[in-house]
């Protein structure tokens, strides 16, 4: 009996650790941008892989540290996020993630309010998901 409950959790072990990973990606796409809005640098610090490539839906792209020193200078400020859909699709240690929302915010002193499309690729490092690329287009 005992034997056949271990082999019971061992089925089911991966689809739980599926749903746990995908919640878990999900949550850190949607706080990136709550971060992004407060100011929450150690956060998207954290969040973000050295290597990071971040595309914007203007073709700019930004590394890791690019991201973080923008916003600290007030180069680009975000304002509002409200993200409409996410799918987050897993791949052993990676999982991609795909998204539309409407962006508000400031660019170089210009406001701007958006609908893009995004994906964003996470991989897992250390026990820990980071961000290691995004790119965004507008939607028309």
């Amino acid at each position: 009996m005992r034997f056949l409950l271990v082999c019971s959790g061992l089925l089911f072990f991966p689809e739980s650790y599926a749903q746990s990973a995908v919640s878990e990606i999900s949550r850190l796409a949607r706080s990136k941008f709550d971060w992004f809005i407060n100011h929450q640098y150690d956060s998207i610090r954290a969040l973000m892989d050295d290597n990071l490539q971040y595309i914007h839906s203007n073709a700019w792209i930004e590394s890791r540290s690019d991201v973080i020193d923008n916003l600290k200078s007030g180069k680009l400020v975000y304002k509002k996020v409200d993200v409409e859909e996410l799918n987050v699709r897993l791949y052993n240690q990676a999982a991609i993630v795909t998204g539309k929302g409407w962006f508000e915010g400031v660019n170089n002193g210009t406001s701007f309010a958006l609908r893009l499309l995004f994906t964003e690729v996470y991989v897992k490092q250390g026990g820990r998901w980071k961000l290691a690329n995004r790119h965004a287009c507008r939607v028309p």
